[in-house]
């Protein structure tokens, strides 16, 4: 499996080598004053982040933002659209490792093997493939905390535990392995909006609807695990 990723990005990174060839669009120079503050800010993150890890990517019109410091019932992966101006918010499941709990919280990050944990940091984006859990999205890690996004297989991908119906019964989304999974539409809407080359960016940022800062509600238990530390596999989205 590991060889046939590696065949398959080297594919992907001759097509991107092509696009690179193309005229890239510029992006908005000022966050919109049209924007609420919550979309003010997303809109300078994902410009931050395209100033520190632009260089490289095959195209600069969208950012991925996904914000961990929310819990898995709310739309927590924003398309921030720099030619529009406008941010487009939706649901995205975390890694199993990084919620032993779970609770719908993302408690820890982590770069390990099978730590089956989300990693914080910068992506790019390559085009699709088909893989275990159907047609998904390749990522590179492009920082030190997810340098071994693309050995460890952390993708994104739709999953059953991340459509409506299983937020609607369980009052969350289940948990992948640590890769981006999403609902059959909204990954549809990842495909043709943040593959290719792209930006995204994952972060424990908390950001609330109104631009109010979110903060995980205390356990009276709290389980102590060091970030980083494997945690037995389970079942994604198992009860």
């Amino acid at each position: 499996m590991p060889m046939n990723r590696r065949d398959l990005l080297k594919g992907t990174l001759a097509a991107g080598a092509a696009l690179t060839a193309l005229p890239v669009r510029a992006q908005v120079p000022a966050v919109p004053t049209s924007l609420g503050p919550r979309d003010r800010r997303l809109f300078a993150i994902a410009q931050e982040q395209l100033a520190k890890h632009g260089a490289g990517l095959w195209a600069r019109d969208v950012v991925g933002v996904a914000d961990f410091g929310l819990r898995s019932s709310d739309p927590r992966f924003h398309f921030v659209d720099l030619e529009r101006g406008v941010v487009d918010s939706y649901h995205v499941a975390h890694g199993m490792g990084s919620d032993p709990e779970h609770d719908g919280w993302l408690d820890y990050f982590s770069n390990v093997h099978e730590s089956w944990c989300t990693s914080r940091g910068a992506y790019m984006t390559f085009g699709w493939y088909t893989g275990k859990y159907g047609t998904s999205i390749r990522l590179e890690g492009r920082d030190p905390t997810n340098s071994n996004a693309l050995d460890r297989a952390i993708v994104m991908h739709r999953a059953s535990y991340a459509e409506p119906s299983h937020l609607a019964q369980y009052g969350k989304l289940g948990r992948s392995n640590g890769c981006f999974a999403m609902s059959d539409a909204n990954f549809k809407l990842a495909l043709l909006r943040l593959g290719g080359g792209r930006l995204l960016y994952a972060d424990k940022l908390g950001l609330g609807p109104g631009g109010e800062t979110v903060t995980q509600p205390p356990r009276d238990l709290q389980l102590l695990v060091p970030e980083g530390t494997p945690q037995p596999p389970l079942v994604p989205g198992g009860f």
